[in-house]
C-alpha cells in the first residue's frame, strides 16, 4: 500500500489575505490553526477529506526571534504557491533514513504536541522540511501514530483533493527515493520545479 499525503504546504505571503482568496475560490473558510514558535510561521487549515488538509502558511510579523531561514521555502516566496507536501507514516525514523540518503540536510526528526479546544492532544513527530528550496518536490514525513486526534478531525469536511502533480527537470533523482518511501504520485518531466493541487470543492474543481 502506497503511503498517503497528510497535507500541502500552501506558503503566502499575508495570512488573512490568503484565508480569504481561497475562500472566493475554493468557498470554504479556513479555520486559523497555530503559531511555529521555533519557525517564525502561522498557519490556517482546510480539509481534503481522507485526513489530509491544506496548510495556508505564512510568516509571523509578530514572533521577532526568527527573522530568517524559515521553513517551507517561505523567505524564498515570490507568490502564493504549493511548496512542500508531507506523507504519513507509522515508522518515521526508517523512512527518515531514505530522506537523509537522497539529502544529508533532510531526515532530521523532532516532536511535538498541542492540546486541541476539545480536550484532545494532538501527537506528531515529523522529519523537518528545510527552508531551501522554495519548492522542494522531495516530500517530508509526519507520524501522528501516538496522537489523540489529527487536525482535520476539527475541520468541516467540504474539499476533496482529487490529484496532485508534481514536475521537476530531472525526475529520475528522486523516483529512487520515492519507490523506497513507497509512494504513488508520478513526476512529470518539464522545465519548471512545481506541486499542483487539482481540488473539488463548493465553487467545483479548482487547481491551485
Amino acid at each position: 500500500m502506497t503511503k498517503k499525503i497528510d497535507h500541502l504546504v500552501y506558503c503566502v505571503q499575508n495570512l488573512e489575505d490568503a484565508i480569504s482568496d481561497l475562500e472566493k475560490k475554493l468557498g470554504v473558510t479556513a479555520i486559523i490553526g497555530g503559531r511555529h514558535t521555533t519557525q517564525g510561521t502561522k498557519n490556517a487549515l482546510i480539509n481534503l477529506g481522507d485526513k489530509c488538509y491544506l496548510e495556508i502558511l505564512a510568516i509571523d510579523h509578530e514572533n521577532q526571534t526568527v527573522k530568517t531561514d524559515r521553513w517551507m521555502g517561505i523567505d524564498l516566496l515570490q507568490e502564493s504557491k504549493i511548496t512542500r507536501w508531507a506523507i504519513k507514516s507509522n515508522k518515521i525514523i526508517a523512512d527518515a533514513k531514505y530522506l537523509e540518503q537522497y539529502n544529508k540536510l533532510m531526515g532530521h526528526v523532532t516532536k511535538g504536541s498541542r492540546k486541541m479546544t476539545n480536550g484532545k492532544t494532538l501527537i506528531w513527530q515529523i522529519a523537518m522540511p528545510l527552508s531551501a528550496p522554495e519548492i522542494d518536490i522531495a516530500p517530508f514525513i509526519t507520524d501522528w501514530s501516538d496522537s489523540d486526534a489529527h487536525p482535520t478531525d476539527s475541520l468541516d469536511h467540504k474539499c476533496k483533493l482529487l490529484e496532485l502533480r508534481l514536475s521537476h527537470p530531472n525526475p529520475k533523482d528522486l523516483e529512487n527515493l520515492f519507490y523506497k518511501l513507497d509512494i504513488g504520485v508520478s513526476i512529470t518531466k518539464s522545465e519548471n520545479i512545481s506541486i499542483k493541487a487539482i481540488i473539488q470543492c463548493p465553487k467545483g474543481i479548482v487547481y491551485l
